[in-house]
Order: structure tokens, then C-alpha cells, then sequence
């Protein structure tokens, strides 16, 4: 195979790559967060720590890699700025947590797959999605929406026959839910879909942002600096009166703090408004479900969980969705691709 086909190969690869690792990043932290929050820790103190993590954490390399390239800073941009560091980190982030406590992990996992629906019709809104009813292609990006989360709520509701695998054990069934007493399924899923939202909001407004402040490491800085003061505003008036919440030690409330920090908001936002300049913030929405799939299969062989066949049936309808959408974006960039070319020859020739 020629070197150019295999280069070409690569660079097709990175963005599905990012994505699919963001996915196990996200997954891994639902199963850390929901053990911590179990154990009494406060959710608005560890949205704070989390964004100060990923602030720490970020803010030198924006400084090293960013010099050359971080354009000047105008009111506008320090304005959508401050609103993307409250949408995802605090609000989002507040409404997430808190959704997760009155719930499961897993529970909140299937919730966040209304994410894609969200983020598609923002997007289509905004003009950032191209979609015309009549191509084939934009019809697959509508159904394989509509699919995928068909496919997570499968997931979620339908149960089916027990499937007995070589690592599970079906005398025990470990989960990470607090007591069953304090947790409230319809109030919590409303957080969730409400946090989902400002989460689709936040993608939508990141890309519009990159075009005038095209810095991901400085722009990734900063909403995680205006998360951390605004989040800690947001802490401090609801734990007023709890000031133990504040106290963290080398135990399960810094690992959260760190995983998310570094992980889920550092390395996150920089990974998708790197994507999303080149494919737009439905490719990265469009991965969401994943999460789900893999806090499944990991906690089947980490946690000895039972697998039921209705949740590997969803799995299932959920990739199958998840094709649909990737197939109509392909066409999509291979279109933008074609178009950007023919307007290169013709400025050549001209």
C-alpha cells in the first residue's frame, strides 16, 4: 500500500480515534464519580475541584503551545467565554451530578444519550449542520438520531433474560447506587435532560467560538478558570452552612476531582474543538452513546454485573444508529471536501 494511502488512512482515523476515547474517558468517570458521591461527597465541591484540576493542568501548555497563535482577546469573545464556563462546567456540571446522586450510573448514562438529538437540532438551528430533507444522507443523519436514542432508552427499560457469561457470577451483582431510599428516578432525570441541554448548548456556542478565537488550549484554559470561579460562587452559597464539604484528602473525593479534571474537562474540551473545526459538533455528540455501551461491558467484567439480553439488544440498535449518523456525516465531508477542491482549481486556473 502507498505511503500517501496510509497517511491518508491516519488522518481519516484521528478524529473517530479522539472520540472514541473521550467516550471511555466519560465512562470511566460515571463509575468513579457515582462511588464518591455515594460515599457523602458534596457534587457542587467537586464541580470546583474539577475545574481547577483542569485549569492547572492546561493553563501551561496554552501558555507554550498558544503564543504564537492566541489572537487578541475582545469583549465579545471574554463574553462567550464566560457563558461557556457556566453552561457545561457549573451548570451542566451541577445538573449531572446531582442527577447521578438521585439515581445510578448507569441510569444517568442512558440519559445523556438525549445529548446527540439535542445537539443535531441546535446545530441544524445555527446553520452548523448541513441537512437537506431530499439527499439521502441528511435523511440518515435524522433516522440514525432518532435510532440511537431509541436504542438507549432499550437500554435503559428492557431488561429481557439474564445472559450468563464466563466473568459473571450470577450469586452476585456489585452496583454503585446509594440507597434506594434517597433516590428519585423522575427528578433526577430531569436534571440530567436539563444538564444535556446547556451540555449541547455549550458544544454549539464552543464551535462558534473557535471561528473568531481559533486557540484551543487558551480557550480549553479559560472556560475552565471562569468554571472554577463561577462554580465556586455557585458552592459557596449552597454550602454555606457545610464547610466540611471542602475537605479533600488522598481518598476517593481527590481521584474524581483529578480524573475529571484532567480527563473529562482539560483534555476533553481541548480533543473536541479540535474535532469539531473539522467535523462539526454532531460527530462529537454523535459518539455519546458509546459511554453507555462501554459502562456496561466494564462493569460486566470489572464488577461481575449481570448483562440482560434487552440491554445488549439496545447496544446493538444504538451502533446501528450510530452508523447511520457517521454515514450521513462521511457524505457530508466528502461533499465539503469536493466542493473546497473545485474552488481551489478554479482560483488556480483563474
Amino acid at each position: 500500500m502507498p505511503k500517501e494511502s496510509v497517511s491518508q488512512m491516519l488522518t481519516q482515523a484521528k478524529p473517530f480515534v479522539a472520540v472514541i476515547f473521550l467516550q471511555f474517558g466519560f465512562a470511566g468517570m460515571s463509575i468513579i464519580t457515582k462511588f464518591a458521591l455515594n460515599q457523602g461527597m458534596s457534587q457542587h465541591v467537586l464541580v470546583v475541584y474539577r475545574n481547577a484540576v483542569a485549569f492547572v493542568f492546561i493553563a501551561p501548555f496554552a501558555l507554550v503551545f498558544d503564543r504564537k497563535l492566541r489572537p487578541k482577546m475582545t469583549l465579545s469573545v471574554f463574553v462567550k467565554i464566560l457563558l461557556l464556563g457556566l453552561l457545561e462546567p457549573v451548570i451542566d456540571g451541577n445538573l449531572f451530578y446531582t442527577g447521578m446522586k438521585l439515581t445510578t450510573a448507569t441510569f444517568t448514562t442512558a440519559m445523556c444519550n438525549v445529548l446527540p438529538a439535542f445537539a443535531f437540532i441546535m446545530a441544524w438551528i445555527f446553520r452548523l449542520e448541513m441537512v437537506n430533507i431530499r439527499k439521502l444522507h441528511s435523511q440518515a443523519k435524522i433516522l440514525g438520531t432518532i435510532v440511537t436514542v431509541g436504542g438507549a432508552m432499550l437500554m435503559t427499560l428492557v431488561n429481557g433474560p439474564m445472559l450468563t457469561l464466563p466473568w459473571t457470577r450470577s450469586t452476585s451483582h456489585h452496583q454503585y447506587t446509594g440507597s434506594t431510599a434517597s433516590q428519585d428516578p423522575i427528578k433526577g432525570a430531569l436534571m440530567i435532560t436539563a444538564g444535556c441541554f446547556c451540555w449541547a448548548s455549550f458544544m454549539i456556542l464552543q464551535a462558534v467560538t473557535l471561528k473568531v478565537y481559533p486557540a484551543e488550549l487558551s480557550l480549553t484554559a479559560w472556560i475552565c478558570l471562569m468554571g472554577t470561579l463561577e462554580g465556586t460562587v455557585a458552592a459557596v452559597a449552597i454550602e454555606w452552612h457545610n464547610t466540611a464539604a471542602w475537605a479533600i484528602h488522598l481518598d476517593y473525593k481527590l481521584l474524581p476531582a483529578v480524573y475529571g479534571g484532567v480527563i473529562c474537562s482539560g483534555v476533553a474540551y481541548y480533543i473536541q474543538g479540535i474535532v469539531m473545526k473539522e467535523r462539526g459538533p454532531v460527530f462529537v455528540t454523535a459518539f455519546n452513546p458509546l459511554s453507555m455501551v462501554i459502562v456496561a461491558i466494564l462493569s460486566s467484567i470489572a464488577l461481575s454485573e449481570i448483562l440482560y439480553l434487552g440491554r445488549v439488544m439496545g447496544a446493538m440498535v444504538i451502533i446501528i444508529g450510530l452508523y447511520m449518523v457517521l454515514w450521513g456525516k462521511s457524505k457530508d465531508h466528502h461533499s465539503q471536501t469536493d466542493s473546497e477542491a473545485a474552488d481551489d482549481k478554479v482560483a488556480t486556473t483563474v
